[in-house]
């Protein structure tokens, strides 16, 4: 079941992220840090009513941010289309006990419902370019690799940027 995240979940929230970090770093790919993503930016995502939780026997195993909000690094990519209506997502996570069964699928899938039944003209979103997995991901789905952006922070290498016109 997907539903909108409380403050009282950031902890399983934290630790579910936590362990997706571990997980791909023990694939090399160092796309996550112990800074990102933080208690901070969920707390944020809450109080925007931007996270969304999946649970699965009251354990949550995903999230997903899906926000109306473009970041400073998005300002200048050349789009699809206008800067007007977009959805953006961020933070797409899946415990790594429970991918490959699905539920990266049912995220994106409530995220494009969401767009189409408010009125969203595309979905925007990244992912770190070492991160051969994710974007094949979203290149099923249909999503158009764009140009690339820099989270100096984060890592020296580029995301890509995506997007889907729903």
């Amino acid at each position: 079941m997907i539903q909108p995240a409380k403050i009282s979940e950031i902890p399983d929230i934290l630790s579910m992220t936590n362990a997706c970090r571990l997980h791909m770093e023990s694939k090399n790919i160092f796309q996550w840090t112990t800074e990102y993503p933080s208690e901070e930016k969920f707390l944020t995502d809450i109080k925007r009513k931007e996270l969304y939780v999946l649970k699965k026997e009251d354990e949550i195993i995903g999230c997903i941010v899906i926000s109306s909000l473009m970041d400073e690094e998005y300002r200048h990519v050349a789009w699809l289309s206008p800067n007007s209506k977009n959805l953006y997502v961020h933070r797409l996570a899946v415990h790594p006990e429970h991918q490959g069964k699905g539920y990266a699928l049912q995220l994106m899938d409530f995220a494009e419902d969401f767009a189409r039944q408010n009125n969203f003209i595309s979905i925007r979103l990244d992912t770190f370019s070492q991160n051969k997995r994710n974007q094949r991901f979203y290149e099923a789905r249909g999503y158009k690799k764009l140009e690339d952006i820099y989270f100096p922070n984060q890592s020296s290498y580029p995301f890509h940027c995506y997007e889907l016109v729903v």
